[in-house]
Protein backbone atom coordinates (compact mmCIF):
# COMPACT_ATOMS: atom_id res chain seq x y z
CA UNK A 1 0.00 0.00 0.00
CA UNK A 2 1.21 3.78 -0.98
CA UNK A 3 1.61 6.09 2.31
CA UNK A 4 -0.19 8.47 1.28
CA UNK A 5 1.10 11.95 3.25
CA UNK A 6 -1.40 14.69 5.51
CA UNK A 7 -2.26 17.31 3.99
CA UNK A 8 -1.38 20.61 5.76
CA UNK A 9 -5.03 21.15 6.67
CA UNK A 10 -5.38 18.22 7.61
CA UNK A 11 -2.20 18.52 10.31
CA UNK A 12 -3.16 22.11 11.26
CA UNK A 13 -6.72 20.06 12.48
CA UNK A 14 -4.93 17.39 14.49
CA UNK A 15 -2.54 19.77 16.25
CA UNK A 16 -5.24 22.86 17.10
CA UNK A 17 -7.28 19.44 18.42
CA UNK A 18 -4.37 18.40 20.71
CA UNK A 19 -3.90 22.21 21.77
CA UNK A 20 -7.76 22.55 22.73
CA UNK A 21 -7.40 19.25 24.57
CA UNK A 22 -4.11 20.29 26.32
CA UNK A 23 -5.99 23.46 27.31
CA UNK A 24 -9.08 21.67 28.85
CA UNK A 25 -6.83 19.18 30.88
CA UNK A 26 -4.96 22.25 32.22
CA UNK A 27 -8.94 24.20 33.03
CA UNK A 28 -9.68 20.82 35.14
CA UNK A 29 -9.17 21.37 38.71
CA UNK A 30 -10.11 24.90 38.31
CA UNK A 31 -13.55 23.53 37.09
CA UNK A 32 -13.43 21.03 40.34
CA UNK A 33 -12.81 23.53 42.50
CA UNK A 34 -15.54 26.12 41.38
CA UNK A 35 -17.89 23.21 41.59
CA UNK A 36 -17.27 22.50 45.13
CA UNK A 37 -17.30 25.90 46.11
CA UNK A 38 -20.68 25.78 44.59
CA UNK A 39 -22.01 23.27 47.03
CA UNK A 40 -20.72 24.00 49.97
CA UNK A 41 -24.33 25.10 51.05
CA UNK A 42 -25.62 22.05 50.07
CA UNK A 43 -22.94 19.88 51.75
CA UNK A 44 -23.27 21.87 55.03
CA UNK A 45 -27.28 21.40 54.75
CA UNK A 46 -26.78 17.56 54.09
CA UNK A 47 -23.90 16.92 56.79
CA UNK A 48 -23.94 19.70 59.30
CA UNK A 49 -21.65 22.85 59.63
CA UNK A 50 -18.07 20.94 60.42
CA UNK A 51 -19.03 17.96 58.45
CA UNK A 52 -20.19 19.88 55.21
CA UNK A 53 -16.96 22.30 55.76
CA UNK A 54 -14.61 19.55 55.54
CA UNK A 55 -16.06 17.46 52.96
CA UNK A 56 -16.35 20.79 50.55
CA UNK A 57 -12.79 21.83 51.74
CA UNK A 58 -11.08 18.64 50.80
CA UNK A 59 -13.31 18.54 47.65
CA UNK A 60 -11.72 21.80 46.79
CA UNK A 61 -8.24 20.78 46.79
CA UNK A 62 -7.66 19.54 43.14
CA UNK A 63 -6.10 16.39 43.41
CA UNK A 64 -6.74 15.43 46.81
CA UNK A 65 -10.87 16.12 45.95
CA UNK A 66 -9.87 13.78 43.14
CA UNK A 67 -8.79 10.92 45.57
CA UNK A 68 -11.10 11.71 47.72
CA UNK A 69 -14.28 11.18 45.58
CA UNK A 70 -12.53 7.77 43.65
CA UNK A 71 -12.49 6.54 47.76
CA UNK A 72 -16.08 7.28 47.94
CA UNK A 73 -17.34 6.11 44.82
CA UNK A 74 -15.84 2.95 46.46
CA UNK A 75 -16.28 2.99 50.08
CA UNK A 76 -19.42 5.41 50.41
CA UNK A 77 -18.92 8.88 52.25
CA UNK A 78 -16.39 9.77 54.54
CA UNK A 79 -18.45 12.09 55.98
CA UNK A 80 -21.57 10.69 57.06
CA UNK A 81 -25.14 12.54 56.41
CA UNK A 82 -26.79 14.07 59.61
CA UNK A 83 -29.75 12.03 60.47
CA UNK A 84 -33.07 12.45 59.00
CA UNK A 85 -35.20 14.06 61.39
CA UNK A 86 -39.26 12.73 60.91
CA UNK A 87 -41.42 16.10 60.02
CA UNK A 88 -44.19 15.88 62.71
CA UNK A 89 -48.04 15.60 60.96
CA UNK A 90 -50.22 18.15 62.23
CA UNK A 91 -54.02 16.93 62.48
Amino acid sequence: MADKKASVSNKLARAGGWALVRRFGRSIPYVGTALAIGFVGSDIKRKGLVRGILNSGIDAIPFVGFAKNAVELAAGDLFADKPIKKERIIK
